[in-house]
Formats: structure tokens, sequence, C-alpha cells
């Protein structure tokens, strides 16, 4: 067999737009011959995915899949919002999903995590569909909640087909109470947080970039001020922000007289036990991909 190269892989890559383990297997499948490698690629459909993979995907679905004391997200993008309601794509999605619950928030492992019914990973699979539906389509990123005893509540906005919209919210619930309703509250507070999108749980666990950033602008809004006036002001701006920005702090969106701690204190009554809230995702399809504007 002949040795495959850096260099070969590297060729074939700058020729077929294609990633370098897929070349490699490539070049592995036929002894090395270049040629006989991108028609390789090009019978499995990569080389012609590759082509459209510098398109933007801004678009596409967040998929939730929920087993027992398990959750996870995927974001699963393509170019148009056509495509996103095409079945092949939603059904695609929903697999992933599943798919996701063993992939620990890993992306990379979901990627190469075998496709359900195919010979293919994911990535492989993805690239498949690029091919047969013919726009650029990638998944992004994922993540997960895991609790030993409770629920993950989950809420998608924007359904577009049962467990995938716009949105995708997983919320983790601690508690040995009734699961019943532990999941019917975890549903709500899924939904808070799909309405007010807060950084962090609490101020603990916002980054400490964010903080020095609003401590840097309450200090600088007030400037002359003696600095023990700045040092109250600042930490009175940093509760006004929690109780914007933060999870626990906020005020529920489904009865806004409470924050979100005492809503949980009240759903502890009806679970019939302490309920901690210990995470939360929130994934928006698109967020932070720049989107091509058109004149």
């Amino acid at each position: 067999m002949a040795e495959i190269t850096a260099g070969m892989v590297k060729s074939l890559r700058e020729s077929t737009g294609v990633g370098m383990m897929d070349c490699k297997a490539a070049l592995a499948a036929t002894n090395g011959d270049m040629e006989a490698a991108t028609d390789w690629l090009r019978a499995k459909g990569l080389a012609k995915a590759a082509k459209k993979s510098t398109r933007v995907a801004a678009e596409g679905l967040v998929g939730i899949a929920v087993n027992g004391t398990t959750g996870a997200a995927v974001e699963v993008n393509s170019e148009t919002d056509f495509v996103a309601r095409n079945e092949k794509f939603q059904a695609m999605v929903a697999d992933i999903a599943k798919l996701a619950l063993a992939a620990d928030g890993n992306t990379e492992k979901l990627k190469t995590a075998k496709f359900p019914g195919s010979q293919h990973a994911v990535a492989e699979y993805v690239a498949e569909m690029v091919a047969t539906i013919g726009e650029n389509m990638g998944v992004r990123r994922t993540a997960s909640l895991k609790v030993k005893d409770g629920v993950i509540g989950s809420y998608v906005h924007n359904q577009a087909a049962p467990g995938m919209g716009k949105i995708g919210v997983l919320v983790a619930l601690e508690s040995t109470g009734n699961k019943e309703e532990l999941a019917a509250f975890g549903r709500l507070l899924a939904m808070h947080v799909a309405a007010t999108n807060p950084a962090a749980l609490d101020l603990a666990g916002v980054p400490a970039e964010t903080l020095a950033r609003e401590k840097a602008i309450l200090a600088d809004k007030n400037q002359g001020k003696p600095p023990q006036v700045i040092e109250k002001i600042v930490a009175s701006g940093l509760k006004s922000y929690g109780k914007d920005n933060c999870l626990l702090e906020q005020a529920y969106v489904h009865d806004p007289s409470k924050s979100v701690t005492q809503a949980l204190k009240d759903a502890e009554g009806k679970a019939g036990g302490p309920i901690k809230l210990t995470g939360f995702v929130r994934l928006v399809v698109g967020e932070g991909i720049e989107k091509k504007e058109d004149d």
C-alpha cells in the first residue's frame, strides 16, 4: 500500500475543498491515486458539497431532545428558511438531536457519531445532504444538561416541527419532587429563558470581562465624584444588571410581581420538595453569524 503523506492530503484538499480527514480516507481507499481519490470524494458527494461550503448558512433549526435526566440541543444550519421547512432536513435534525444526547455537548464528538441507518458519520451524512438538496448545511454547535434526580425542562420557540424551531431552550431542575409538576414548571421556566435571554444564573456566573465592562461604564458615567461614592454607584448598578440579566434575579415573565427565585419557591410547594436550578441552555438559529446583505 502506498504511503499517504501530509503533502498528498494537503494537495487533495486544495484541489477539492474537502476536509483533511475525508481526503486522507479517500487516498487510503485508492492507494494514493490522486485522480481516483478525487473521483472517490465526488462519488460520496463530498467534493460537490465542499464547493458550497463557503456560502453563508445562517438559517436552519435548533433541535431539542430529552431522555430522562439528560437533555441536548443542537443547531443545524442551512442557507435558507425554505430548506429549514424541508421534511428531509427536519428529519435529519431530529436524528442529530437524538445523537447529541450522547455527545455531552461536544460538537466534534457529535459530528463523528454514526448517523442512524447510514454507514457515515454525521458530518459526512450532512455533506451528502448538501449535495442532494443543493444548499450549504452544517452542524454548528451542540449543548447538553444533566441532573442526577429531577427533570430537564424544554421549550422550542417558532416551532417548525415537534422538537425543533428557531430558539431551543433547556433548563435543569434538580429535585426529588413530583416529576409531572417539575416538568410543567420546567417548560414555563424554559419559556422565560427564551423570552429574556439571561446572561447567567446569577452574577457569579457572568463572565469577568462582562462585569468589568459594566463597572467601567458606570465609573465613566460618574467621573469626578468621590471614589467611595463611585464604589456605591457601581455596586448599585451591578445589582440592577443582575435583575435584568441574571436568571434567578429576573422578574418571572409569567408573573412579573415575582422573581424567578420566588417562582422556584412556589413550584417547590406544588412539587413537594426542594428544587435547585442548576443550569440552562439557549440556542438561537444563526446567532452571531454575519449574514450577507443584499441590495
